[in-house]
């Protein structure tokens, strides 16, 4: 029977259920097979003795490197990039940025970057408290915060150093992937923080990126239709 405001339930049944479910299947499914496979008990046995903040900076660091070249990965495959391209497509940084993401993107950089995090033998309270400091380091980094940082940008990712990430000018392009450390960056040839600038331009080059979620969701899956030349 088809009651009323069954529509309603039923989206919320997709994606507050359904969805979360299966996103949450994805992103464990790599770590429990290397839990499976692994041995890697000896060397859990000594991250678990660590203190919880030296857990807690492991956890960043690790998560961070992987996470580093899945992001870099993104930007450097061209069919990875029209994922990605959804994250960059937004004009106005601020906090709120940072959650538009496509879905596909999402499970796979969450099943990647725990890799570490749930194979390593890290107590769940250490879990714990990075997944609180990512959720509101994310906002963070994203925000519309024009304060300069001094010598912690050069220690720690800021609003300066990603909003450069975002940026469409020339010189913003494919750079300041690390989330949490600007020393992969240096390490790998990607780093870009001026002195004192900022980017003038924010989104993606061309504006391909059509508005609205579904079209964004079928976005990267669908080819780009040709511009009409101007007259």
């Amino acid at each position: 029977m088809f009651r009323p405001e069954w529509q309603e339930d039923m989206f919320y049944y997709l994606i507050s259920s359904m969805m979360v479910q299966i996103l949450g299947f994805i992103t464990l499914a790599p770590s429990n097979f290397v839990n499976a496979q692994v041995p890697l008990d000896d060397f859990r046995a000594y991250i678990v003795a660590l203190p919880f903040f030296v857990q807690v900076v492991i956890i960043m660091a690790a998560t961070d490197f992987v996470q580093y070249w899945v992001h870099r990965s993104f930007h450097m495959v061209p069919f990875l990039w029209r994922f990605h391209a959804i994250h960059h497509s937004t004009k106005k940084m601020d906090w709120l940025a940072g959650a538009r993401m496509h879905l596909a993107e999402i499970a796979v950089l969450r099943s990647l970057t725990a890799l570490p995090m749930f194979t390593l033998g890290f107590k769940p309270e250490a879990i714990q408290g990075y997944l609180l400091i990512v959720y509101f380091y994310s906002s963070f980094i994203h925000a519309n915060i024009g304060w300069k940082f001094g010598f912690i940008e050069r220690f720690l990712v800021t609003p300066r150093f990603h909003h450069w990430h975002h940026g469409s000018d020339r010189e913003a392009i494919d750079i300041n992937y690390a989330s949490h450390f600007p020393i992969y960056d240096w390490l790998f040839g990607t780093h870009h923080l001026p002195e004192t600038e900022w980017p003038e331009n924010y989104g993606v080059v061309g504006d391909n990126v059509p508005r609205g979620y579904l079209k964004q969701f079928i976005h990267p899956f669908v080819k780009d239709k040709p511009k009409a030349p101007a007259e």
